[in-house]
């Protein structure tokens, strides 16, 4: 025991290794390839995703991510045993998780894999009394933070400035005004302060990453994350079906109506399906405007974890006076270094064509961690204190704080995208 503890690294810097340890693997060495999981009916199933070639896909990609775990939970310090006994019922039931929201149908829903992670987990942890090995080698934290690294290369500052002054302005003006109404109904609603910081976040910047992002700047409860994460996802369906819908019963201008959606809605996809109903226009300007929402995801959560170190530091010396800048960079989420360094890195040090040639298979590598941390939180949530511990007002904040979204990027995307 005494000589695993000689090379235990804090969770947070092992995250930023693996994080470019992945890039650098992806750049300079293998580029893992995208497993197929979208089908239509059972032939698609058997021909597609259960194909042999794409059997050796998704079993190169568990060997990959095996070995990664591996190296983490070696310098966190974790039995390294323990998760390679238990990596593979979690590899397992995502796949399962991967291949259900890979159906077409489910996919028009924008029913993303995290959703049915979560739900598998709550399944399989609620039915069975996992074995306290099980639970002890679950690795949340981890398998979030590595993924949240790695959303670091898809914000590239070029293209920030390719969406235009005015897809800036809007997002600038939407996630300030819409940040603070959230954060100031949940205090008024008497909201426990990680709730309030993750549903602020969820509502304004860009819902599921925005909410992932923000808990782990907060070191927030996975249990409160998943909830948050649960109405994110459950909201956007409505709002992307009658969105398009009432735009179209009032004629408003495709540019406005872009703007509108990729203002308002929480996740890309959502975004996409609902622009791809009006028109190309639309769906251009609101993936314009969305994605200059999700460039300030960085920013934002830089300035969460300065403010959480700051003012929720219970240390001796903070009692006493303010937290020095050592107490604030002693408590400061190191994973944040990691996605702004993984944007840097991608956005002056990699030439566009390499970040063409490698953006489908991190992206692939980013999205399978997310779901694998989401199967975990679901297998050590008791479901009963899920929907106990909280009350109506979180969702009820939520809502009214989306309506208010929609309200104020409607007025914002006609100031500035009417002609």
């Amino acid at each position: 025991m005494s000589t695993s503890t000689k090379f235990i690294i804090h969770e947070d810097w092992t995250v930023v290794i693996l994080g470019f340890l992945i890039i650098g693997i992806s750049l300079f060495i293998f580029l893992p390839e995208v497993p197929i999981f979208k089908w239509t009916n059972g032939t698609d199933l058997i021909n597609n995703v259960f194909e042999i070639k794409n059997l050796q896909t998704i079993g190169l990609q568990f060997i990959y991510f095996l070995l990664i775990g591996i190296i983490g939970t070696f310098l966190v310090g974790k039995s390294v045993r323990n998760f390679i006994l238990a990596f593979p019922i979690i590899y397992f039931l995502t796949l399962i998780a991967l291949i259900l929201s890979g159906n077409t149908k489910i996919k028009a829903l924008n029913l993303e894999a995290v959703i049915f992670s979560l739900i598998i987990g709550l399944i399989i942890g609620n039915l069975f009394k996992l074995p306290e090995w099980f639970r002890s080698a679950l690795s949340t934290e981890l398998f979030v933070k590595i993924g949240l690294v790695l959303l670091g290369s898809s914000v590239i500052f070029s293209d920030i400035l390719k969406a235009g002054s005015l897809g800036l302005i809007q997002a600038l003006v939407v996630v300030l005004s819409v940040w603070y109404f959230a954060f100031w109904l949940c205090r008024k609603l008497k909201i426990d302060d990680e709730l309030t910081l993750m549903i602020s976040s969820a509502v304004s910047i860009c819902g599921v990453s925005a909410a992932i992002a923000t808990s782990g700047a907060i070191k927030g409860d996975s249990k409160k994350l998943s909830y948050v994460i649960s109405i994110v996802l459950v909201t956007a369906i409505p709002m992307m079906i009658f969105m398009p819908m009432i735009a179209k019963y009032f004629n408003f201008p495709e540019e406005v109506t872009g703007a509108w959606l990729g203002g308002s809605i929480d996740t890309s996809g959502a975004v996409v399906a609902s622009g791809t109903l009006v028109g190309e226009t639309a769906l251009k300007i609101s993936t314009i405007v969305k994605f200059s929402q999700n460039v300030l995801l960085g920013i934002a959560a830089f300035a969460i974890s300065v403010y959480w170190t700051y003012t929720h530091n219970k240390s001796g010396e903070a009692l006493e006076s303010k937290p020095s800048l050592y107490v604030i960079w002693e408590r400061f989420p190191k994973f944040v270094i990691g996605f702004i360094g993984a944007s840097i890195v991608f956005s002056f040090f990699i030439t566009p064509e390499t970040r063409e040639t490698v953006k489908e298979s991190l992206k692939n590598i980013q999205g399978l961690w997310f779901a694998l941390a989401f199967t975990s939180i679901g297998l050590e949530t008791n479901f009963k204190d899920l929907l106990q511990n909280n009350s109506k007002k979180p969702l009820i904040t939520f809502l009214i704080a989306q309506l208010f979204n929609i309200i104020i990027t409607l007025i914002i995307a006609f100031l500035l995208f009417s002609k």
